[in-house]
């Protein structure tokens, strides 16, 4: 028995400007949250957007096409109601970031960890203040707790939506400072999710590709590009 779906029962949907930011209509009809609260967006691009997953429904509507429409619902059903409390999870993965983490062997992988991830932490001290220490194995060991406070704040910073898209760049990748790179226009998304990938990418190269795990990191990738994409049309 086939799924039930929603039929498409509009014509045009459309980017509108509305109290408190920019709606999308159907045929005039305002789009609402699966709650039922108006779905309202904080720039006109990013409603762009998601009209225009609005409109590219075919007969039957197909919510697993309409990332932008999702992130958006969640952003006003799920983050909003507890954004400080999000951003503070958040947050805390800084505690335990990916960059700090290196391996203690083989000598090749080690120093490609030093060449690739100490930028990134250089980065974070130049354009945070926050300098994050690395430390071989697994095990943790605390940082510095004025360090991870100046990078806290940045997050606390983010509205509702930000916070939406920063969620899937900061667990997608493990990463508090590659999330915040993700958020700074002159850093290059692909190069961080690659950088986010460096220890997959080691072992693919010492033991070849597994289909299954790459096609996970496949859906991993494009969604961390979407969460990018959702960011920067935020501040659109």
């Amino acid at each position: 028995m086939s799924e039930w779906a929603p039929r498409r029962f509009y014509e045009q949907a459309t980017a509108t400007e509305v109290k408190g930011g920019h709606g999308i209509a159907l045929d005039g009809r305002r789009v609402m949250t699966p709650g039922k609260s108006p779905l309202v967006v904080p720039t006109r691009p990013l409603a762009e957007a998601i009209a225009a997953e609005w409109q590219a429904q075919d007969e039957k509507i197909d919510p697993n096409t309409m990332p932008f429409t999702r992130t958006a619902n969640s952003a006003i059903e799920k983050v909003a109601p507890q954004r400080a409390e999000v951003a503070q999870m958040l947050a805390e993965y800084g505690d335990s970031d990916l960059l700090c983490y290196r391996a203690d062997g083989p000598e090749a992988l080690v120093e490609r960890q030093a060449e690739q991830w100490d930028p990134m932490l250089d980065w974070a001290e130049a354009t945070h203040g926050a300098r994050l220490a690395p430390r071989a194995g697994i095990m943790h060991a605390p940082q510095d707790g004025a360090a991870l406070d100046r990078l806290a704040a940045r997050v606390h910073e983010m509205d509702a939506f930000e916070l939406a898209a920063f969620h899937d760049l900061v667990s997608l990748t493990g990463s508090l400072v590659l999330g915040l790179a993700a958020t700074d226009p002159a850093q290059d998304p692909q190069h961080l999710w690659a950088l986010s990938r460096l220890d997959e990418s080691w072992q693919e190269e010492q033991w070849g590709v597994d289909e299954e795990a790459a096609e996970m990191a496949a859906r991993k990738q494009a969604a961390f590009h979407h969460a990018h994409r959702f960011y920067t049309l935020c501040k659109a």
